[in-house]
């Protein structure tokens, strides 16, 4: 697929656009549509990681204030929009329920319903591998999602029903992207972050390794250059209307394994220590089924983990020498 030739006359939204994988998603897009602009209030996202481009806009706000968004979709003529944004991720929501349901909740109903007032020709809504919960093997779309552990996990799935809700009533036409592990350049370490960046960030601060648990969870990590190429090809593809998508790398790696390549990486030789598992993470593993992504995105991720750690690593590094971790 041209995708060059399919977005050139777009006007895109990407809610969230400021954090990791949404940065990433504007950089391409910037070079491919007609003008892309990015929502986001910068409670976890970063202005640094857009920039200052000549078809980008940014407008800080949050998709729970109403009149910003009305504003947002009266001026801007969306064809597609990219909902990016929530409150992420499982550790906060268990902290902060209320904004969790309100901003995964009423803030991307809030978008949904803006995109239908206003016509918009694809929405592209990024939920979780959260919502499968605590199942073992390969999760696959039509599995029945399984025991849902945290807030996070039950306001993306809430958002996933209310996308379908408006699919058959309305005929809006909406993907839905199921991310696994999603990890690169774009994400900074902090307490509610992933656990690549603050890995990593730990490691080149020269201190041991913490791994909740015994090291023997996998998780299926997927670069975010990877992530990005096939919610490109989601926003476009007609075959993906309707549908509910995996995304992510099926290649299991054990939590251990990671922290040893980290330290290797980073050359930290403070080792690993561990403490008690967190009292809401019972996943032992989480791998994803791609035959769908494959069958109808085309999606292949081809980025080996070491290469992307490596790429994750200098842009960690990056930002610690310019002092913003």
């Amino acid at each position: 697929m041209d995708l060059k030739e399919q977005y050139k006359d777009k006007s895109v939204l990407i809610t969230g656009g400021a954090g990791a994988i949404g940065s990433n998603l504007m950089h391409q897009l910037r070079h491919i549509c007609k003008d892309v602009v990015v929502v986001d209030d910068l409670s976890s996202g970063h202005q640094y990681n857009v920039g200052n481009w000549g078809n980008v806009i940014f407008r800080q706000g949050t998709i729970c204030n109403e009149k910003f968004l009305e504003s947002i979709f009266k001026t801007y003529k969306f064809d597609i929009v990219f909902h990016l944004a929530s409150n992420f991720a499982n550790q906060s929501s268990v902290d902060n329920p209320k904004k969790d349901l309100t901003t995964n909740g009423m803030g991307m109903l809030d978008v949904l319903l803006n995109a239908e007032k206003n016509g918009v020709k694809r929405f592209v809504y990024t939920s979780s591998s959260c919502v499968y919960g605590n199942q073992a093997g390969r999760l696959s779309e039509d599995m029945p999602n399984g025991k849902l552990d945290t807030p996070y996990a039950i306001t993306k799935l809430l958002g996933e029903h209310y996308c379908k809700f408006f699919y058959t009533q309305y005929k809006l036409p909406v993907v839905i992207l199921r991310y696994f592990n999603v990890y690169g350049e774009g994400e900074m370490p902090g307490e509610y972050r992933n656990v690549i960046p603050n890995f990593i960030n730990t490691a080149l601060h020269e201190r041991p390794l913490t791994i909740t648990g015994t090291g023997e969870e996998t998780r299926s990590f997927c670069y975010v250059g990877d992530i990005v190429e096939g919610t490109l090809v989601a926003g476009v593809k007609q075959e993906a209307v309707g549908e509910t998508i995996n995304l992510g790398n099926p290649k299991e790696t054990k939590i251990i394994e990671l922290a040893y390549k980290i330290n290797e990486i980073t050359h930290n030789a403070q080792g690993i220590e561990y403490i008690p598992r967190r009292k809401w993470d019972s996943i032992q593993s989480r791998k994803p089924d791609i035959s769908k992504a494959k069958e109808i995105l085309g999606f292949k991720p081809r980025t080996p983990l070491s290469k992307g750690l490596a790429n994750t690593t200098r842009w960690v590094r990056g930002k610690m020498e310019s002092g913003l971790c």
